[in-house]
Formats: C-alpha cells, sequence, structure tokens
C-alpha cells in the first residue's frame, strides 16, 4: 500500500543556518509536504547582534530548496529573544485555512507566536508537535525564581503536545522525567549539514590558515569558537591553557562579544598573550578553515543545553574537550574515546587535558579519526527520518 503524503507546516522563528539543510531534505522527502512559516527573516536579512556587536547576516544560502513565507510581526518592539519580540497573528490563518494534515513548531515556549500556533491547533484539531533542547530545568540567567515555576509549568507545556521532538538522549530523559508518555517523545538528532562542513574541511589550506594566525604549523592548538559571554566561561579556558603552560601551544579564540577587552587583558597578566589568539567574529563560511587548523576544541560552558559547535568541530577533524553542563552532547562526546568531558569550572582538570593531549599527538590522532567516524551516524538524514516518524505517529 502506497502511503499518503502528509501535508505540514513547519513554524520557525527565523531562518537558520543549521536549519535550512533539515528543510531542503524534507522538502525533497516524498512522505511530506512542508510549508516553512517563519516569524522574521533576521539572519537571511543583516541584523546587529548585540552579543557579537556587529552586523550579521549569514554568508549561505538560508531560504532556497524549500517552500516558505515569512509571516508579519505585530510586536512593538520585534526581536528574537524576547516573549512578545514575536507577535505573528497570521500563523492562526495559516493554521485554520491551510488544510495542514500537522503543525510542527520551532520556536521555543517562550514566544507569543508558539501560543497563538498552540492555541489554534488544539481548536481546529490539527497535531501540533513541539520540543526543546533543554537536559534540566536550571534557567541561563540563575533567577531562583524560574526553577520552580519551570517545574511546575514545562509538564503542562509537553503535555498539550501531541508528539515531543527533542535533539539528544539527555533532553529526551529530561522529558520522560516530567511524566511525558515515551510514546509521544522522538529524538531527532541536533545536526548541521555534515556533507558541507567535511567538503569545506578537506578544502582547507591549514598551512596558510596558521600562517595568517601568526602559528608556526607544526605548533599545537586549542580553539574556543563560540560568542564571548559569561555562561560561556571562556576564561576558563583561557586559565587552564595557562595552568597548562605546554611550551609552543596555542590558545584561539574565534567569536567575539562582551568579555572580549577582559580576556585580552587577562592573557596579559597570565602571561600567556603571545600565545592567544583573537580572531573575532567568524561568518559560516570561514568556520571550517578555523576548526581544521586547530587540533582541539573546547566548550566550557556552564548553560549550553546542545551546542551545534561540537557537530561542527567533530566534522572538520577537531576532538572536543566538552563541559559537563553541555549534556545534549554526551550523544556525540564520549569521555577519553571520541573526546574529553570535564566538571565545568575544574581549571586544574581542564588543565591536565590540555597537557596530557599536546603530549600525545598519535592520541590526538585517534580522537580525530573516532570523532569522524561517530559522526557518520549523527547525520541531517537521521533527523529527517526521525521527524517524518514523529508526523506520521501523530497523524495515523
Amino acid at each position: 500500500m502506497t502511503q499518503r503524503t502528509v501535508k505540514v507546516l513547519l513554524v520557525a522563528s527565523h531562518p537558520v543556518q543549521y536549519m535550512s539543510p533539515i528543510f531542503r531534505l524534507l522538502a525533497s522527502d516524498a512522505r511530506l509536504d512542508i510549508k516553512v512559516a517563519f516569524c522574521s527573516l533576521q539572519g537571511a536579512e543583516a541584523h546587529i547582534d548585540p552579543d557579537f556587536g556587529v552586523e550579521v547576516k549569514w554568508d549561505i544560502p538560508l531560504l532556497d530548496g524549500f517552500q516558505w513565507t515569512v509571516m508579519r510581526n505585530r510586536s512593538l518592539r520585534p526581536r528574537i529573544g524576547s516573549f512578545f519580540g514575536l507577535l505573528n497573528l497570521e500563523v492562526w490563518r495559516l493554521i485554520r485555512r491551510g488544510q495542514f494534515d500537522a503543525v510542527v513548531v520551532y520556536t521555543g515556549y517562550a514566544y507569543a507566536t508558539f501560543w497563538l500556533a498552540l492555541s489554534c491547533a488544539k481548536i481546529t484539531r490539527i497535531p501540533i508537535i513541539f520540543g526543546t533542547d533543554a537536559t534540566s530545568f536550571l534557567p541561563r540567567d540563575k533567577k531562583s525564581w524560574k526553577l520552580p515555576v519551570k517545574r511546575r509549568l514545562l509538564p503542562w507545556i509537553f503535555r498539550r503536545a501531541d508528539g515531543v521532538i527533542i535533539p539528544s538522549e539527555a533532553g529526551r530523559n529530561f522529558i520522560l522525567n516530567m511524566g511525558i508518555s515515551a510514546s509521544r517523545v522522538s529524538l531527532t538528532p541536533f545536526v548541521v549539514d555534515n556533507a558541507w562542513w567535511q567538503k569545506r574541511a578537506s578544502e582547507v589550506d591549514r598551512r596558510a590558515v596558521r600562517e595568517s594566525w601568526k602559528i608556526p604549523e607544526e605548533a599545537l592548538v586549542v580553539i574556543f569558537c563560540a560568542k564571548l559571554q559569561p555562561w560561556k566561561r571562556p576564561d576558563d579556558a583561557l586559565r587552564a591553557f595557562a595552568r597548562a603552560d605546554v611550551r609552543d601551544a596555542y590558545l584561539v579564540f574565534a567569536g567575539d562579544g562582551p568579555m572580549r577587552a577582559s580576556l585580552e587583558a587577562q592573557a596579559q597578566s597570565l602571561g600567556v598573550a603571545h600565545r592567544v589568539r583573537f580572531l573575532g567574529f567568524l561568518n559560516q563560511t570561514a568556520l571550517p578553515s578555523a576548526y581544521r587548523s586547530a587540533d582541539l576544541f573546547v566548550l566550557t560552558s556552564e548553560y549550553d543545553p546542545c551546542p551545534a559547535v561540537v557537530c561542527e568541530a567533530m566534522l572538520c577533524g577537531c576532538p572536543v574537550i566538552l563541559s559537563d553542563h553541555a549534556r545534549g552532547r554526551f550523544d556525540l562526546v564520549r569521555d577519553g574515546d571520541t573526546g574529553f568531558i570535564f566538571p565545568c569550572g575544574d581549571i586544574n582538570r581542564l588543565a591536565a587535558i590540555f597537557t596530557e593531549m599536546f603530549n600525545d599527538r598519535a592520541r590526538l590522532g585517534e580522537l580525530r579519526r573516532r570523532s569522524l567516524a561517530r559522526m557518520e551516524t549523527w547525520t541531517p538524514r537521521d533527523n529527517v527520518n526521525a521527524l517524518v516518524r514523529a508526523v506520521q505517529k501523530v497523524t495515523d
């Protein structure tokens, strides 16, 4: 029997470089007929990023290869990151009149548009799927009042979903521990465009990149790639690097943000400024060169549920040292096998890993091979197949 094509509305906050390849794959999948409704075109259109402090427009195609529309944002202060920053009343009309079999919402529950979509789907009895990348109730800003509120509110929110999509095993366990039925929860791995990253990495002239960084080709390099924000704890990477004190090793910061000036000053005070490089903001097409020209990638965050940079680094052959607060990437980074996991804030442990790896090039090579092998089963196709199954489950 031929399975029917399911018509699906995908509601997304804005074009994101990680999701556009997924939308293209979904558009080419005969099992679904998709339409993407964006709440904003931030990312595809230039905007000032308040954390990077520069104008950002991603330099890869974000709107090609799938059917999309942008909904008018009625917010008085339109922006990503604020509940009333996305107020797209048009989502109600799209759901009521679009004759969709299901709605998948990627905005997250912290936007007004999410609640409009959820309310309309319930009234019209159209199955709705949404999820989260969270792995715990702990809020990023550590405000104490949020913890009890989230403990009570999130189980109620996710019980409203006909299907819950989760990007990691740690996230899946988090949702199940709220009492959500396992039959309604689907692991849809949070991925990047593997083929794009691997192709770009294979084209990198490592020697030329190192020359531009003023770093010797034979030196060992650890890279930190993220916004330089307090919860990313970039100063932990700097302090651990200084404590390891491995001769002819270098630390590279790819990214910008409010902590840059203090990190530069701290590098001077620690006596390692001559072996630390600050590259500033790098757009998407420049990142494969950065990862491929490093030997280790470090992520020290105290809050980072499921960071895409881990996938990027591993696909470029750069093993990852991961804070144990980034639980959403434990699927990929296995301690001592495909990388290392250290207790967040433990400078001594992180410094010991630096020292160990900088003095064992053979092991670095083995970690690189295992990282690449692990990514063979964490792909966009895996994500698409999982999402199609989740949609079919709620529409059967």
